[in-house]
C-alpha cells in the first residue's frame, strides 16, 4: 500500500478507459449477510421481462456506512446548486432476485 501512496499521503488511483465510460443502471438490490453488503446494479427495460445484473459491489458494513454517508452529502450538495430532486412515484417491478432490498 505504501507504493501507492506519495508523501501527502494521497492514493494514486487509476481509472481504466473502460471503467472511465461508466454502467447505466436504473434499478439495484441491495442483500446483506453479517459481514458484508452487497448491492447489484441492474439496468431494466419497460416491456422487457427480463434485465441482467450488469454490475456487483460488494462491501464490508464499515465501507457501507461510508458510501451511505458520503451518497447522501453529495446529494445534499447536488440539492443546494440545483434544487430538490424529485422522487417521483413508480409502480413496482415484479421480480425475485431472491431476499428483498431497498435502493
Amino acid at each position: 500500500m505504501e507504493e501507492n501512496q506519495n508523501k501527502d499521503g494521497q492514493i494514486n488511483i487509476e481509472l481504466d478507459q473502460e471503467i472511465a465510460e461508466g454502467t447505466y443502471s436504473n434499478l439495484a438490490i441491495i442483500n446483506h449477510s453479517m459481514s458484508e453488503f452487497i448491492v447489484d446494479f441492474i439496468n431494466i427495460m419497460p416491456g422487457v421481462p427480463k434485465a441482467k445484473v450488469k454490475s456487483r459491489i460488494i462491501l464490508t458494513p464499515q465501507h457501507a456506512k461510508r458510501l451511505t454517508q458520503a451518497l447522501a452529502d453529495n446529494v445534499r450538495k447536488f440539492e443546494q446548486a440545483h434544487g430538490e430532486i424529485k422522487d417521483y412515484e413508480q409502480p413496482p417491478i415484479p421480480m425475485n432476485f431472491g431476499p428483498t432490498g431497498q435502493a
